[in-house]
């Protein structure tokens, strides 16, 4: 027979407790019993109770309730969500009603009729679930609510794009880890979600969770939970982003950004498919696909000991390297009609096109902010457009220009400027800035080597 259901027994009579604990073990997951009240709080937070069965009155000749009123009410205070049930003496209804509108789910007399007593308490286990769930449907709403707006679809017909959609296809519909290299502003979102869309957990949101923007100290919290209390500013849960990825894809955005000191515990993870909240003890099984992304070199952040090799390994099952914006030929021209039409509408000029000139002038450009530059760019041409024409003086971007007055003098300063360049472009990746260069991959390292870059 399937049990759930932890349950906190609570009466200073053993006898009692040894009944119940008989009477109850058949039917519920765990029973833990304790004689001393003083000890309901840290049990109740050690051990992750569902039910507190709790009795109003501890000392000998008192029949008052208060005691148990009192526990209760503390009880609350570190979980106003606690599923209580109280044990009181036969007759003491009125005290029990006040237990009640106090915030207890319900009561049962002694001597107790077992049925009834375990009736009530799957009741109550059942308003604990129900309780659970809603906290963590609010928990999702609100975590995915912050992506509704966020919707954009991957545009593109370049060959660059095409070997990107290619892997896609292939890895979409299995739960390989898949790790997305590219520079800031390439997309990698959009293929995460990409991704997504097409495997078999698209009926659940995908959870988004940008690591570049949370602190250190927010980390574990962030990405695992934590329990109320469990530090200063615990004042409740909170289900991690793990947590609420669960039968679905999680995506980690800047993964480079992950500090050493959680690394071997973001590995330990993805190896047990289970965490542990912060402050609690008990592992949760998790059931995710990843995906993650970075601009940085990661290679590079192994060799300095920034960033594990087994969890690189772990996280890159499948590679996918997004092209920037400069590589990907006509497919700038095609993102600028795209974002023309969705500002066009926004701004309510539905007859905008690009001219000519205009379409030369974003061809010419290089476009080191990749599509989000080239999105921010067709927004403000579209605010500050006067006809139906965008003309090129619209997208207020300046070309590079190298004039007689800032060109380097000496054949040195070219060469170092040109590798930086070539770098850059290529993520810091030196093959691939080699091939840029027309350099083997030992002349370029030795060249670095001489610059210092």
């Amino acid at each position: 027979m399937y049990k759930e259901g932890k349950i906190l027994i609570v009466d200073d009579d053993k006898s009692i407790l040894r009944s119940l604990n008989i009477l109850l073990e058949n039917e519920f997951d765990t029973i833990f019993t304790i004689s001393n009240p003083n000890l309901l709080i840290k049990e109740y937070q050690n051990k992750e109770i569902d039910i507190v069965l709790l009795d109003m009155n501890f000392s000998a000749g008192i029949n008052t309730g208060n005691e148990g009123l009192f526990w209760l009410n503390e009880l609350l205070k570190i979980d106003k969500n606690a599923t209580v049930v109280m044990l009181t003496a036969y007759g003491d209804v009125d005290i029990a009603v006040k237990a009640i509108k106090k915030g207890a789910t319900d009561f049962i007399s002694k001597p107790w009729n077992n049925d009834r007593l375990i009736t009530t308490l799957k009741s109550a286990l059942k308003i604990r679930s129900s309780q659970t769930q809603i906290k963590k449907l609010r928990d999702e709403r609100k975590i995915l609510n912050e992506d509704l707006s966020r919707s954009e679809e991957v545009v593109g017909t370049s060959p660059a794009m095409n070997k990107v959609y290619s892997v896609i296809e292939k890895v979409a519909s299995t739960d390989a880890n898949v790790l997305i290299l590219g520079e800031n502003g390439t997309g990698k979102e959009l293929i995460a979600k990409e991704i997504h869309r097409k495997s078999k957990r698209k009926n659940n949101p995908i959870v988004n969770v940008d690591l570049g923007t949370i602190t250190e100290t927010l980390f574990e919290g962030e990405l695992f939970g934590h329990k109320k209390g469990a530090f200063t500013d615990a004042k409740e849960d909170r289900i991690g982003r793990f947590q609420i990825a669960d039968k679905s894809t999680l995506f980690l955005d800047e993964i480079g950004n992950i500090p050493p000191s959680l690394q071997s515990k973001m590995l330990s993870v993805l190896q047990k498919r289970e965490i542990i909240p912060i402050g609690s003890n008990l592992p949760i099984s998790i059931d995710i696909r990843l995906i993650t992304a970075t601009n940085k070199n990661i290679e590079s952040l192994i060799s300095k000991g920034l960033f594990r090799e087994d969890l690189f390994y772990r996280i890159n099952t499948i590679q996918i390297e997004l092209p920037p914006l400069r590589k990907r030929g006509e497919d700038i021209l095609l993102l600028a009609e795209y974002y023309l039409k969705i500002f066009s509408a926004k701004y309510e000029k539905p007859n905008l096109k690009l001219s000519k000139k205009s379409a030369d002038t974003l061809l010419n450009y290089k476009w080191p902010g990749n599509i989000r530059e080239l999105k921010h760019t067709m927004e403000k041409s579209v605010i500050l457009s006067s006809g139906n024409l965008l003309k090129p003086e619209d997208f207020m971007i300046k070309q590079e220009s190298i004039s007689k007055d800032n060109w380097p003098l000496k054949f040195e300063e070219i060469e170092r400027k040109a590798i930086e360049r070539a770098l850059k472009n290529n993520s810091g990746k030196i093959i691939d800035a080699a091939k840029e260069l027309g350099l083997t991959r030992q002349t370029l390292h030795n060249k670095i080597k001489k610059y210092k870059l």
